[in-house]
């Protein structure tokens, strides 16, 4: 790829990574990497060559944790841990450490789409657990709370907050949950585009590949009290929460190159302003597409109950007579990339199209895509 390739769309050519993930970089955060490549703080050296036990590295992953703990107020009651893989390890390491916590040795999970489905099999392979929603046809709405059905004295209550594939999200923490049940929650796809209480979950986890960087890396904040209760000596070290905690993330050679990503997009979201900026970027982002969605006389549409509507992934269909139009819809694909709009194919679970809006994408960005979508109904409509 050549540098110009590289470069952003403002007067630049660069392509515009509407994807579900990796996601787009900010682009100040780019320049800032091509800058410092080949000399990672002041070291003579790329990140890719540095040294986890170098003096460099311990102030990159010691800036990062103190970055994060500031943009969400973690308090010292919580651990912060750099971990290696994706958000999907997680989902048996959770239960690996959770699942007997209490007496009832059951879970609680709240299954709206795909990623949940998949954390509550992986679980069901380490002990029992409880759907408190019955098995949905359709991940296009979340039950009433009241409907729900809690286990009494439940290890812990599980959720994903936003389902990139069937585009649901949650914009506030469930509040049915009793006080003494631990709540734990996948964030990979909406962590820093909206403030949220950090002591109000026994545990987060995020993928760093949506918001905050290069695959490979999932951070987790979890309750030091919790990890103290934790009684399974069958947790690989690699995998313990309590080993990686005592040893700073630095059991073994942690993902260095995307910690070090991610800090500098942490100091990016700083300097932007903070949750605060970012999640009135990511409304004004998604209100643009709705916005085309919700005029266009059923021409796009989006099935998810408004409630629920996913601010970072928006899936959509092309419809004629109210029936997907899938040659439309791959033309659309096809007529946007030649607009430098990439990435807008649907998962194959669900097909269509979707449109990814992680902290990346910028206002003018997606201007641009919701200007596009009108003049394509106006043209094949």
């Amino acid at each position: 790829m050549t540098n110009d390739a590289l470069k952003t769309e403002h007067n630049t050519g660069r392509i515009i990574n509407f994807g579900a993930g990796p996601a787009q970089y900010p682009l100040e955060v780019i320049e800032e990497l091509q800058a410092e490549f080949s000399n990672c703080y002041g070291t003579r050296r790329t990140i890719k060559e540095l040294s986890h036990r170098s003096t460099a590295f311990a102030k990159i992953i010691q800036e990062a944790e103190l970055n994060i703990r500031d943009i969400l107020s973690i308090p010292d009651s919580y651990a912060v841990l750099f971990l290696h893989d994706g958000a999907s390890h997680q989902f048996r390491v959770i239960p690996e450490h959770f699942l007997n916590l209490k007496p009832s040795q059951t879970a609680d999970y709240l299954v709206t789409g795909y990623w949940s489905e998949r954390a509550a099999k992986a679980a069901e392979k380490i002990g029992k657990i409880n759907l408190v929603i019955p098995k949905q046809d359709k991940y296009i709405d979340v039950p009433a709370e009241n409907t729900w059905k809690l286990t009494e004295n439940a290890s812990y209550f599980y959720y994903c907050s936003n389902e990139t594939i069937h585009g649901i999200e949650f914009d506030h923490i469930p509040t049915i949950v009793p006080k003494d049940t631990p709540i734990i929650c996948d964030m990979s796809s909406n962590f820093l585009t909206r403030p949220f209480d950090v002591t109000k979950f026994g545990a987060i986890f995020a993928s760093a590949q949506k918001n905050f960087g290069e695959s490979g890396l999932t951070l987790v904040i979890v309750r030091k009290d919790l990890v103290g209760k934790i009684n399974n000596e069958s947790i690989d070290d690699t995998r313990s929460y309590k080993v990686q905690m005592d040893n700073g993330s630095m059991l073994n050679t942690p993902p260095i190159s995307p910690i070090y990503v991610a800090n500098e997009i942490f100091k990016w979201t700083k300097r932007q302003g903070g949750l605060k900026a970012m999640d009135q970027l990511s409304e004004n982002k998604s209100a643009l597409v709705y916005g085309v969605i919700d005029q266009s006389n059923g021409f796009y549409a989006n099935m998810v109950n408004t409630k629920y509507r996913s601010r970072v992934n928006i899936p959509l269909r092309i419809a004629t007579n109210d029936t997907p139009n899938e040659k439309l819809e791959e033309l659309f694909i096809d007529e946007a990339l030649k607009s430098d709009m990439d990435e807008l194919k649907g998962h194959r679970a669900v097909g269509g199209i979707r449109v990814s809006l992680y902290n990346g994408i910028t206002l003018q960005e997606t201007t641009k895509l919701a200007d596009f979508m009108r003049t394509f109904q106006k043209n094949n409509g």
